[in-house]
């Protein structure tokens, strides 16, 4: 009985120590969890562009053997709070940022953010735009060059906004902005602009108004999963402002994967604009179609983008070796490092 006594005691004894070990496990690990991570990330492009004339949009735009950025986020996560330095450098970067002055014209982004909760973020600085379907960085884009909407519509924002976690399938951005890709700073007198999206389900619906311009933009970005391996995605917005200056279009990105390394994607884009002279039109009114053609070869952080684009306008406002034209043909092939 003494013996029996013992071991029931000996082994209460080792249970409950394995317990306390196991607790003190876990506890470690969530604690490693938890340690607030530094980060840095980016990225370089360059590529080739087959001609010295090429259409009114962002990027991709020099001809010959022509550099892209280079593009290094810093970035610091803590349990509740963190923030993004986003850096660029090179001709794509430059284009990005171009109403910076002084060392503003690396930053493409700078902000702080502070977790309220799990469902409830508020991020304070500039940061990227949530209107388009596109995006500044090249390793986020399937197509190298961009769109008109995207060229046209803003790139950047300084202010403050919230987002929330409605559920897990709805999502609301609240924000209050200077005028469009005024980072820096807002000029006095001008009205802030008050930024708004809606996801539900994966699609959303944008809204930018206000500002210096009295801006009223309407934007709808979205995708659906048609198989496994075959995705399309969605883009359509609408502008108007104060300067009688207007533009609208739609684009669809048909995306097909082959292989775990190489995608062929396409954007088929309709643009109208009228006094805004992002195609060329001498009075700023215009239509534009454009199919462009893009393969992606996927080798670890190497990616290769050969990509083929034809624009077609409604008049001869491009310009080529011949004199004016209503049609530009362009080929690129780009090399894009991540890290």
């Amino acid at each position: 009985m003494k013996l029996f006594k013992t071991t029931l005691i000996a082994t209460a004894f080792f249970t409950v120590s394995l317990a306390f070990a196991q607790e003190e496990t876990a506890a470690i690990e969530e604690t490693v969890v938890e340690e607030p991570t530094f980060n840095i990330s980016g990225s370089i492009d360059t590529y080739y562009r087959s001609s010295e004339y090429a259409p009114g949009t962002s990027f991709g735009n020099l001809p010959g053997f022509a550099l892209g950025m280079a593009n290094v986020i810093l970035s610091y996560e803590g349990e509740k709070s963190g923030f993004v330095a986003d850096l660029v450098f090179g001709p794509r970067g430059a284009d990005a940022v171009f109403n910076s002055t002084g060392s503003s014209n690396i930053v493409n982004q700078l902000y702080a953010y502070y977790n309220v909760s799990d469902s409830f973020t508020l991020t304070l600085g500039n940061f990227n735009t949530f209107l388009g379907y596109e995006v500044i960085s090249p390793v986020a884009n399937f197509n190298y060059t961009t769109s008109y909407m995207f060229s046209y519509g803003p790139f950047s924002h300084t202010g403050i906004k919230a987002d929330i976690a409605v559920s897990e399938d709805v999502s609301l951005m609240l924000g209050v902005l200077n005028s469009t890709d005024m980072t820096e700073f807002q000029p006095v007198g001008d009205d802030f602009m008050i930024g708004a999206q809606l996801g539900l389900f994966g699609q959303y619906i944008n809204y930018l108004g206000g500002g210096s311009a009295g801006v009223s933009q309407i934007d709808f970005t979205g995708g659906f999963n048609i198989t496994e391996d075959f995705f399309l995605g969605i883009n359509a917005t609408s502008y108007s402002d104060d300067s009688d200056v207007e533009f609208s279009g739609v684009a669809l990105y048909p995306q097909y994967s082959f292989s775990e390394t190489f995608a062929l994607g396409a954007r088929f884009e309709a643009f109208s604009e009228d006094g805004l002279g992002a195609i060329g039109s001498i009075s700023g009114e215009g239509d534009n179609t454009s199919f462009t053609l893009t393969g992606n070869y996927t080798q670890g952080n190497f990616i290769l983008k050969p990509e083929l684009r034809l624009d077609t306008a409604s008049g001869q406002f491009y310009s080529n070796a011949d004199g004016a034209t209503d049609n530009l043909a362009t080929f690129i092939v780009a090399a894009i490092y991540s890290f």
